[in-house]
């Protein structure tokens, strides 16, 4: 019988033949905490009396959700942090570095194959690059650490196939955003959403990031990508090592095929308070804005920083609009920096943040006031997500974002691009 991507990845790291709802015991090759789980996971590894972590070179910590530290109890836990982490002898990412899911790629760790644990429900990002990545707990992050094994319930997969050519102002937010709106925040819980089609593709490495990341949304346990040419092509600017890609077998099962002709999409945007609560552009066009925020591991990286400046070179923000850019690594800063991506932002009114999650989480960096309307790059629009549920946040692409900075309400990007 026929094997999905994740089933293949399960099988292999278990040692048995693995298929939906079975359970297995599997090898970890990459294990993460950031600074809002992995306090909690030092307490659960003293607790069950750990006394080292299982390979130092398969362990990292990011402190990027209040980061840099806008309390002295959030002080604390950093600093707990980075004693377990200089005790234990592995990576610590200190403030500054950016966001766990931008830093864990970019390490070189994770690629086609591997199987990764983190203690952040957006980890299934690294599905772009074939690899079965997935949340956890605390607590089970700190039995990951000791132990460098995970039981599963292989999950069932729903596979999307995504046909067409994406049109102009299109990009892989507004897909996913669509997607999520189809099959419903729950429509996929506890599944691995398999995306495949000439427009998935088409995508840049960015895009395919963005559409991983928010398989989390649609309930799903990981989004996972087949590897290609630009895959390994991205894996090779940060590592050397030979990773083998992971294909699903033609025959096998699925637990539904959705198929969808993308070429003509619009712009699409996430309505208060519901990730799935989706309508195109036009519908709420025209709904004024106080704050627009560009950033977080579902689009802080470069393609979108520059979507934005294309849309923004030359031109203000509105005067009564708050423009926030957090570029999702340091790496990222930098380039964004050299090629004159960030000068155009600020220059059209950005106030530029340290790499990091603050503004998406509601730590700090830009939480908006009562009553007031928020167009973010996000991927979660919860009541009280950026730290003040009396807010409302709309979410899109940085295209969408941008234009919406623009004209102080929310905007379809097809008016600004030629």
């Amino acid at each position: 019988m026929g094997q999905t991507i994740i089933e293949k990845i399960l099988s292999a790291h278990s040692g048995q033949e693995a298929y939906a709802n079975e359970i297995v015991v599997a090898h970890v090759d990459f294990v993460m905490g950031q600074d809002g789980t992995s306090p909690l996971a030092i307490r659960a590894f003293e607790s069950m009396e750990g006394k080292e972590v299982f390979d130092t070179e398969k362990v990292a910590f990011v402190i990027d959700h209040s980061s840099p530290s806008p309390l002295e109890g959030v002080s604390a836990l950093h600093k707990l942090m980075r004693e377990f982490s200089g005790s234990k002898g592995f990576r610590l990412y200190d403030i500054g570095e950016g966001v766990c899911h931008q830093l864990i790629p970019e390490s070189g760790k994770v690629g086609p194959g591997s199987l990764v644990i983190g203690a952040d429900s957006h980890t299934c990002t690294y599905g772009a690059l074939n690899a079965f990545s997935t949340g956890v707990g605390s607590t089970d992050l700190a039995g990951g650490l000791i132990s460098g094994k995970m039981w599963f319930k292989v999950p069932e997969t729903i596979k999307f196939v995504c046909n067409g050519v994406l049109p102009r102002g299109v990009y892989a937010k507004d897909l996913i955003l669509h997607l999520i709106g189809d099959v419903t925040a729950d429509g996929a819980t506890y599944m691995s959403a398999e995306y495949v089609g000439d427009a998935v593709s088409a995508l840049s490495m960015e895009g395919r990031f963005t559409m991983a990341n928010m398989a989390i949304e649609m309930g799903a346990k990981a989004g996972m990508m087949e590897a290609d040419d630009k895959t390994m092509a991205w894996l090779a600017r940060y590592t050397d090592e030979k990773f083998i890609p992971v294909m699903a077998d033609s025959d096998a099962i699925y637990a539904a095929v959705k198929e969808y002709d993308v070429s003509s999409l619009e712009p699409q945007v996430a309505k208060p308070h519901r990730v799935d609560n989706v309508c195109p552009v036009g519908e709420v066009a025209g709904t004024p804005v106080q704050q627009a925020f560009i950033g977080t591991c579902t689009n802080g990286r470069l393609e979108d920083l520059q979507n934005a400046a294309a849309i923004m070179k030359g031109r203000k923000i509105a005067p009564d609009v708050r423009f926030i850019v957090a570029p999702a690594s340091k790496r990222i800063y930098l380039e964004a920096m050299r090629d004159g991506t960030l000068e155009t932002l600020v220059e059209a009114g950005a106030a530029v943040v340290t790499p990091g999650c603050g503004p998406c989480v509601g730590t700090h960096n830009g939480v908006p006031s009562d009553g007031e309307n928020v167009i973010s790059t996000a991927n979660r629009n919860f009541k009280g997500r950026m730290g003040n549920g009396n807010a409302f946040i709309y979410l899109a692409s940085p295209a969408t974002v941008a234009a919406s900075a623009l004209t102080g309400k929310i905007t379809d990007p097809r008016e600004f691009i030629k």
